[in-house]
């Protein structure tokens, strides 16, 4: 089986959706974790689209990336440009991926319904989830 970890700086939002979805996608072929640089609560609306999605995020927690330093993994996937500018070296090895995402709390602040929010979040839950739907193939190109 092989091993994934994603990382985000909040471990509030893309990364817990990456996480998701590949164990709830490929869990017969992927072991999927999750990290941030600055883990910071896990975010309401995220929460909201991934459970429209079909995929219950609530229990999941964020987690600082040092707890998985010395874990090897096969990739290591940064999903935004902060956490790819602080990704440590993991003592376990893998290949590093960066495959960025727009930030959905950042454009949602500017949305002027929760439908407007909404639709921000969504189109990135789409979004991660096609990546996942084709790993690797996803991460090698």
């Amino acid at each position: 089986m092989k091993r994934i970890v994603y990382l985000c700086t909040g471990n509030s939002c893309r990364s817990q959706m990456a996480e998701a979805w590949t164990r709830h996608l490929q869990a017969d072929e992927w072991q999927a974790f999750s990290a941030g640089s600055a883990p910071s609560a896990m975010d309401p609306l995220a929460m909201e689209a991934m459970k429209m999605a079909g995929v219950d995020i609530s229990r999941q927690r964020p987690k600082p990336m040092g707890e998985f330093l010395e874990q090897n993994f096969d990739y290591i996937v940064t999903l935004c440009d902060n956490a790819r500018a602080a990704c440590p070296m993991f003592q376990g090895g893998g290949k590093k991926v960066h495959r960025g995402f727009d930030d959905p709390p950042a454009l949602a602040r500017f949305a002027k319904t929760h439908a407007g929010a909404m639709a921000h979040y969504l189109r990135v839950t789409d979004e991660i989830k096609e990546m996942v739907l084709g790993l690797p193939q996803s991460l090698e190109e």
